[in-house]
């Protein structure tokens, strides 16, 4: 097999692609792609045509306004990616406003010649087992099913060691997941597993299913002892800023995580919103704070914060 030249649309198709032992074989990311850190130097392929930088409404109307004219979110840039003459380009299917779709990538290969095409690896996770059929997908494609085999046995040990510390602890505390703050999105997908196997009970998220909308009276109704929030993309200072909002809820105050302490603002954009190597790292953040007496793994202030009580001030 020729040596695999490979472009990844998708940051945790990267870390993937690295973590499988492929790292010196990416030619080109996404403009998202920033791990490992040594991929910042490659080109980038994509570029949003919305501003990143904006608040979560914001962000929220310019996505809804694209999707409803039919149009990208996203951009792919298709001379510079033909230039780095890929064999594959790792893509996914699962969201098209997190990253861009397989769609995008098919319509910027159009033109190509049908001998110069490079081979499309398109990763769709739902769920932890889905993550894990990735892994082994794109070793497949580069031509090494055993590295696959490798880093999902490595990855099921090590998670599989927290659950079941996890299993025998006395209480479960009740949990929701904020994965976007306006609108509330709840978290679905491989979360309410991770929820799950940290010890908690996920109020609102499925295990395999998408994320949903909800009403902000849902939440105050169900009164959660623990609240997660990591809006979808967001590094940890910027949920920072982006949580404060939640104080100026009616009722806010008077929920038990909030009075409790037990509101924790997560690093998404690293962790929770990445379905690779890094959910092993997921787990055990959402195992240490929902059982510090437990779990330490050294993730405070990396990949999480607490909220204080008052829920207008962070710590």
């Amino acid at each position: 097999m020729t040596a695999p030249r490979v472009v990844s649309l998708l940051p945790s198709a990267t870390e993937i692609v690295a973590a499988l032992g492929f790292a010196d074989r990416l030619v080109g990311r996404s403009h998202e792609c920033d791990f490992p850190r040594e991929v910042e130097r490659l080109p980038a392929c994509t570029e949003p045509k919305i501003d990143v930088f904006g608040g979560t409404e914001e962000i929220h109307r310019e996505m809804t306004e694209l999707l409803a004219a039919t149009l990208s979110v996203y951009r792919v840039d298709t001379e510079r990616l033909r230039g780095l003459f890929p064999t594959h380009i790792v893509t996914q299917v699962q969201c098209e406003v997190c990253a861009v779709s397989l769609g995008d990538v098919e319509e910027a290969l159009e033109e190509w010649a049908a001998g110069r095409r490079p081979a499309l690896v398109a990763l769709n996770p739902a769920s932890l087992e889905d993550v894990f059929s990735d892994f082994e997908r794109v070793a497949a494609a580069l031509g090494a099913p055993e590295r696959g085999r490798r880093l999902v046995a490595s990855m099921r040990e090590r998670m599989e060691t927290v659950a079941a510390a996890a299993s025998v602890l006395s209480g479960r505390p009740r949990v929701a997941t904020i994965e976007w703050l306006s609108p509330l999105m709840t978290a679905g997908n491989w979360i309410p597993e991770l929820v799950s196997m940290a010890g908690g009970v996920d109020l609102f998220g499925t295990a395999g299913r998408h994320s949903v909308w909800r009403e902000w009276d849902e939440i105050r109704a169900a009164d959660p002892d623990v609240l997660l929030i990591f809006p979808c993309g967001f590094a940890l200072e910027r949920v920072r800023r982006e949580a404060e909002r939640l104080a100026t809820l009616p009722g806010w105050r008077e929920l038990s995580a909030v009075a409790a302490g037990s509101v924790y603002l997560c690093e998404a954009n690293q962790y929770f919103n990445r379905p690779g190597p890094r959910l092993a790292e997921t787990l055990e953040i959402v195992a240490e704070v929902l059982h510090p007496e437990r779990f330490a793994f050294g993730h405070e202030g990396k990949g999480w914060v607490r909220m204080t009580p008052g829920g207008t001030r962070l710590e």
